[in-house]
């Protein structure tokens, strides 16, 4: 009976230890495996026997795209403006064995290299290139990043630079020249909106006095061709009258009336004296027998 659980209690220690020598790496991750304290091999996703007591996981790293957010650094711009300057880092490891090997404290390591790397470019910018060159200063980092890191088995992805804080004084000041640069833009704008508002007037009192002078030099127009057709319908009048007198052939005693009958319409009751031509005086008499049948 003793034997059987002496027997029992063998096979379960070799199961438990055939079961611990079994290791399930999961997706996205990387094991370091040293196997008598010196490198062996880097397990991927899956399933792995590995050796007792021989060989060990010394490192479980994690292939996934990492964010590090590091404190506000202090920086010092080229005019000598102190600054607080806020970065995020995106990083992915590509080489665990590079990473376990290369460098202790990799997120450390990066985020002093950042740092140096921001006060040597802030260094050689002013406060206005600064505040206005954030993809530039993203760039510049992320290259020498790149390049320093890569020997450690780290691929730089990305940087930002998320806040840039100047002193309070200098704030202040640029909250000032902001609100001066606005209230010129207004200043500008009231200016332009009065100039096209007086250029508009103007064109719109250009137009209208164009137009009335249209209207009264059209109405002087009308005016004289009225005129001149009344003249030209009396003219044919006349000239048809004459035509037909003409025509009628009258006898000069009929003349000679008609040449009286002007004479009295000249007179007309206010002349004093008549002068009346020498071939009318043959018939003053048929004058007087005219009036006298009116």
């Amino acid at each position: 009976m003793k034997l059987v659980i002496i027997l029992f209690v063998l096979l379960l220690l070799v199961l438990l230890c055939a079961l611990s020598c079994l290791c399930i790496v999961p997706q996205g991750n990387a094991w370091v495996i040293e196997r008598l304290g010196k490198y062996a091999a880097t397990w991927h996703a899956g399933l792995h026997l590995k050796t007792p007591v021989l060989e060990k996981v010394v490192r479980k790293i994690s292939l996934k795209e990492q964010v590090a957010d590091f404190e506000p650094q202090s920086v010092i711009t080229k005019d000598n403006v102190t600054m607080n300057v806020d970065s995020v880092v995106y990083f992915q490891v590509i080489d665990p064995e590079a990473l376990t090997y290369g460098v202790e404290r990799p997120i450390a390591a990066i985020e002093n290299l950042c740092a140096t790397t921001l006060r040597n470019i802030i260094g050689s910018m002013t406060l206005d290139e600064t505040l206005t060159s954030r993809e530039k200063i993203n760039n510049e980092t992320i290259k020498v990043l790149d390049e320093a890191t890569n020997k450690w088995g780290i691929d730089i992805t990305r940087v930002e630079v998320q806040n840039i804080t100047p002193p309070k004084s200098i704030q202040e000041a640029m909250e000032k020249q902001m609100k001066a640069e606005r209230e010129k833009r207004a200043v500008i704008l009231t200016a332009e909106g009065e100039k096209q508002s007086a250029i508009t007037r103007a064109e719109g009192e250009k137009e209208s006095a164009i137009l009335r002078a249209d209207a009264v030099r059209e109405e002087r127009i009308r005016t004289a061709q009225g005129e001149a057709e009344a003249i030209r319908a009396v003219a044919q009048a006349q000239a048809q009258a004459i035509e037909m007198v003409n025509k009628a052939a009258p006898s000069k005693e009929y003349l000679s009336i008609r040449s009286m009958e002007a004479a009295e319409k000249m007179a007309d009751g206010q002349a004093t004296k008549i002068i009346v031509p020498s071939d009318l005086q043959d018939i003053a008499s048929l004058a007087t027998v005219f009036k006298e049948s009116k």
